[in-house]
């Protein structure tokens, strides 16, 4: 539920940053600043301020959570006791070995062409609705907030079907190939609206839903030290595809005039992602009761 924050903030934030654009020039202390200034520091400082925060709030351990009711603590922390023996002896691998460990490794480079995705489309999606559109004021911030209506839906609907079930491979590989239908379907009609929102709705349906559940597979074969190595691992080099793919899209861009090569590209990478994420060799989990 958590990461629905995600989908949540791009419905709202583009709303917020046009107002704080506005502000071009309004001084703050004495200090005029740019629009862009304001937004960083209004959207900025309370993200921060939660950070300490959550410092304070969130507990280590399921026994320290106070603000959970004794019952909910200590059935928590007997499941996760259980899991964590589970995981202790299925283990793939221990503490700093887990870099070598092969299924750590196909989730980096499934995480890595996922955030290329999903940064590539983020970055040009308001250029791209507004060349479809031909809008440049409140009616694209609209139509630009639309397409994660859906990914919000999905994100909860398609978590909540995957820890019912307990599988995540199969719902993991579907969310990226619609991803990728929705990416190839905006190359085909770059110019329709209707169809163009669709589109990225569909590609937003599948790129967000994967988060939730993706998370939820390094805890399937990993424990103790080596989930905080594995995680990390993943993380950090899944983060470098964040920085590649709106590269890549503007480069291409250039090269093509026009995104349709790029959206191509990025979709090819999302149907690798679901090949890769086929091939992990993953622990049985009962269903949930």
């Amino acid at each position: 539920m958590f990461m629905t924050a995600i989908p949540i903030s791009m419905l709202v934030g583009p709303w917020i940053s046009e107002l704080l654009l506005k502000l071009e020039g309004h001084a703050l202390f004495g200090v005029p600043l740019h629009g862009w200034q304001w937004v960083f520091l209004v959207e900025g400082l309370p993200a921060v301020a939660c950070g300490f925060f959550a410092l304070y709030w969130l507990t280590d351990r399921p026994e320290d959570a106070r603000w959970l009711a004794a019952p909910d603590r200590e059935w928590l922390s007997e499941v996760m006791n259980r899991e964590r023996a589970a995981r202790v002896k299925r283990s793939y691998a221990h503490g700093l070995k887990v870099l070598l460990n092969p299924s750590v490794a196909i989730l980096c480079v499934f995480y890595f062409l996922n955030n290329m995705a999903t940064y590539g489309v983020f970055f040009f999606l308001r250029k791209m609705l507004a060349e479809a559109s031909g809008y440049t004021d409140w009616r694209l911030t609209l139509i630009s907030s639309v397409p994660f209506v859906p990914a919000l839906v999905g994100m909860v609907l398609i978590g909540r079907h995957s820890d019912r079930t307990g599988e995540r491979q199969r719902h993991v590989a579907a969310c990226a190939l619609i991803a990728a239908a929705g990416l190839v379907l905006a190359t085909l009609f770059p110019k329709n609206l209707p169809l163009v929102v669709f589109s990225f709705a569909l590609s937003q349906l599948g790129q967000r839903a994967i988060l939730g559940v993706f998370w939820a597979i390094p805890p399937m074969f990993l424990g103790g030290s080596a989930a905080a190595a594995g995680i990390a691992t993943i993380n950090a080099m899944g983060n470098l595809g964040g920085w590649l793919g709106p590269d890549l899209m503007g480069h291409l861009r250039d090269a093509s005039s026009g995104y349709t090569i790029g959206l191509l590209v990025l979709a090819s990478g999302l149907v690798l992602e679901a090949i890769l994420v086929m091939t992990l060799r993953l622990p049985e989990r009962d269903r949930p009761t």
